[in-house]
């Protein structure tokens, strides 16, 4: 029991039983030895080199985990590198062959993949809704202005298609740089805590990373990902009746549905686009004077561990990702005109949001319309007027 004290305060991550079964075994080891011709010496032997690993243990046990952190860490850094150096070449592959530039294209990829926004301030808070959203404005008006530059072929769609192919390789390159400097950070000052945090997070990096990478490629190509699945539901909807375009790179099509007017509204495909769903529900609220009787949402959102892919669930809310504006937007007026707002999502992995839509994903799109059936025949009455709105990136998916 000594030697498991000793142990233990050695090596902290072992538990208590796992010293006393290894004492134990050194011990059985040494009564072996000794009962052996000649047992004494060897037996003084192993003595001599169990004091001599304590002895390492306790002065240069927490240097010898560190190695083994950062050769683990350095490992998945390769990897990383490999996947931005990937994601790097299919989007100057991709702008070569849709975009024909008259020049190589590979300078000014490099310049977007360190592209970076600066949020505005919020020490006083009021406002900065709007700030942001002129942010986000100027950002995509110069991304959009950047890829016509690089790619002068690509027609409105291509364009779209490649603008979302280099936001994605920039999002490689950013978690790349960002595992990166933690690593030289930790191996610079020898800091087990910087380089444990970083490797305690790689599983989760790591995963990101792949889902992006996968994202990029579907982007590449113009291929539906499973984050469109709200786009896809209201598509399915909309299918045969007129469309009309509506602020910003959105369109509504006005569908009777179930006895009820539904006015259906996604962002314009199938160029990869989320629009601005915020502005396009404000607007038809305001066409109808307020007099909308629900807004459904649809959308795909984060799944449990546990829970099954293509899960469609309901609840209440503007079901909205990003940074926040357009579902302030959405909020703001419907409060103003004290509309109900029901949500039903999708539930997905991040990996499936991002990368080509799966067939699980792909068969909940029925399911989705069935459960929006259900809502507006509970929680409207007939000559009702409705909003539905399918929210996601539209790549891959028409009107």
């Amino acid at each position: 029991m000594e030697y498991a004290k000793i142990y233990n305060q050695a090596f902290a991550s072992f538990s208590e039983g796992e010293f006393v079964n290894l004492v134990a075994m050194l011990t059985a080891l040494q009564n072996q030895l000794f009962q052996l011709p000649g047992g004494d010496i060897f037996s003084q032997i192993l003595t001599l080199v169990i004091y001599a690993f304590i002895f390492i243990s306790i002065f240069y046990g927490q240097r010898i985990q560190l190695y083994i952190m950062l050769r683990e860490v350095e490992g998945s850094l390769y990897k990383l590198k490999y996947i931005r150096d990937e994601g790097r070449r299919i989007a100057i592959e991709t702008i070569k062959e849709i975009g024909k530039p008259q020049t190589d294209p590979t300078v000014r990829v490099d310049r977007f993949l360190e592209y970076f926004t600066i949020s505005p301030q919020s020490l006083d808070p009021a406002g900065v809704v709007w700030k942001l959203e002129h942010i986000l404005d100027v950002r995509d008006t110069r991304f959009k202005d950047e890829v016509k530059l690089i790619a002068p072929a690509a027609d409105e769609t291509q364009a779209n298609n490649l603008e979302n192919t280099l936001e994605a390789a920039m999002a490689l390159n950013y978690i790349y740089k960002v595992i990166r400097h933690y690593y030289l950070l930790g191996k610079k000052t020898l800091s087990l805590y910087i380089i444990m945090q970083i490797q305690m997070i790689l599983p989760m990096v790591m995963r990101e990373a792949e889902a992006y990478a996968s994202a990029l490629k579907a982007f590449a190509y113009g291929q539906p990902i499973g984050d469109g699945v709200g786009a896809l539901v209201a598509a399915k909807l909309m299918h045969g009746y007129p469309v009309r375009k509506i602020p910003k790179d959105c369109v509504v099509a006005t569908v009777p549905f179930e006895g009820r007017t539904a006015y259906v509204i996604k962002a314009e495909g199938p160029g990869g686009n989320v629009g601005k769903p915020g502005d396009a529900i404000k607007t038809i609220i305001e066409e109808n004077e307020g007099k909308i009787a629900n807004i459904i949402m649809i959308d795909a959102a984060l799944k449990l561990e546990g829970e099954e892919i293509g899960e469609v669930a309901e609840g209440v809310g503007a079901a909205i990702g990003g940074p926040g504006v357009d579902q302030f937007k959405i909020e703001e007026t419907i409060l103003k005109y004290r509309i109900p707002i029901n949500a039903v999502i999708v539930k997905e992995d991040i990996g499936d949001a991002v990368s080509p839509m799966r067939k699980e994903v792909f068969d909940s799109v029925d399911k989705a319309v069935e459960r929006i059936k259900q809502v507006v025949l509970e929680r409207t009455k007939e000559g009702d007027k409705v909003i539905i709105a399918g929210i996601g990136n539209t790549i891959g998916i028409g009107q």
